[in-house]
């Protein structure tokens, strides 16, 4: 049986080649007499595993982390109330997280989602003092979150400007609206709005607000979209193929501004979901939370070039950057070394996902075979 092999096709196989494959009592050496090389083979399936589901290192080093704080927390960071409280907190910054993992795929970015994340409830109180039916206030509220949206992609594409450059200067425009109307002190709620839709336990004794359930919906729908639908696959091939797409008769400018849309609007929902449970809108609501949300995605597996990322990274990495900022104040650390730990873990992340990508070219990985 000396020299008999076995190759498995490519469309079967995954990779650009793969050794022959022989039982293991037969004579391991090709017809050449040679052993065959298998030290790529572990290193070709981690990177696999690793192309096609990125978001699982992040995963793997969220539980490492829960672990690390439960134990340095005597156990606090698992408890009920603990949870309760990390619960509450996470719809807000999770939806401001998608809504960016969703423009970072399409290829752009979007730092004005901390200033638009204040400037809705600001907007919809204004509008409900001057007697405005609740409903109609938050849908008021969501289209000027839709028109800045609109801003960002129209002003980006059809002047060519980088979105960095362009949502800056909405971050800057959006903030300074957000204190103008407020006139410098935050405007009181109406006593008789709705608040239980979106703010009261699920059930009594229940770790989940209602809020929580808005979450869980729309983070369903929206990986719905990326995965069930033909746009979803417009956004990626826009972000990772973004000349192929155009010239495939994908309407990339199109895509690209409602991605924007899309993702302003999901900044304002989740200051909604924050101005309601604190009973205020404040100004400074929202502070440095597009640096946080674009590192949540990023942690969570999403490339900064474009074509990937998920909707579970995206909580992924929320949940990580939640848990640290939880997990210090538990432990008794300086309050001060989180920004430090979430700069240090962002820097991390891309590294690794570009040692990723250059490891997978050196030994001819293909994440989609």
């Amino acid at each position: 049986m000396r020299g008999f092999s076995v190759r498995i096709p490519r469309r079967l196989s995954g990779f650009d080649h793969v050794d022959d494959l022989r039982h293991p009592t037969w004579d391991r050496r090709d017809a050449a007499g040679t052993t065959p090389n298998h030290e790529w083979q572990p290193m070709k399936r981690f990177l696999k595993i690793y192309l096609d589901k990125p978001e699982l290192a992040g995963l793997a080093l969220l539980i490492v982390l829960v672990l690390v704080f439960q134990a340095k927390s005597n156990g606090i960071l698992l408890s009920f109330e603990n949870m309760r409280g990390v619960m509450g907190l996470l719809p807000e910054m999770a939806l401001v997280a998608i809504g960016v993992t969703l423009l970072m795929i399409c290829g752009e970015f979007d730092l004005s989602v901390g200033s638009v994340f204040a400037l809705m409830p600001m907007s919809m109180a204004v509008i409900l003092n001057s007697g405005v039916p609740f409903t109609v206030a938050v849908l008021l509220g969501l289209m000027i979150c839709g028109a800045i949206g609109f801003i960002n992609g129209y002003v980006t594409l059809q002047f060519s400007i980088p979105s960095f450059i362009t949502t800056l200067g909405m971050l800057f425009i959006a903030r300074s609206l957000t204190i103008v109307i407020s006139g410098g002190f935050p405007p009181l709620l109406p006593p008789d709005l709705p608040t239980w839709l979106f703010t009261d336990y699920i059930w009594q004794g229940s770790p989940f607000r209602m809020s929580f359930l808005w979450f869980v919906v729309i983070a369903a729908l929206v990986a719905a979209l990326l995965s069930l639908t033909n746009f979803g696959n417009w956004i990626r091939a826009t972000g990772g193929f973004n000349e192929a797409a155009a010239s495939m008769g994908i309407p990339v400018k199109r895509v690209k501004i409602v991605c924007f849309m899309l993702c302003s609007v999901l900044a304002g929902f989740a200051g909604l979901l924050q101005v309601l449970r604190l009973g205020s809108p404040l100004p400074s609501i929202g502070e440095g939370l597009e640096l946080q949300a674009v590192a949540a995605a990023v942690i969570g597996g999403t490339a900064l070039a474009g074509g990937i990322g998920t909707v579970f990274g995206a909580i992924i990495g929320t949940l990580l950057i939640r848990t640290i900022d939880n997990g210090l104040v538990l432990s008794r650390v300086d309050a001060n070394w989180f920004k430090f730990a979430i700069g240090v873990l962002t820097m991390f992340a891309v590294i690794a996902n570009a040692w990723m990508g250059k490891m997978s070219r050196k030994i001819k990985v293909e994440a989609h075979k």
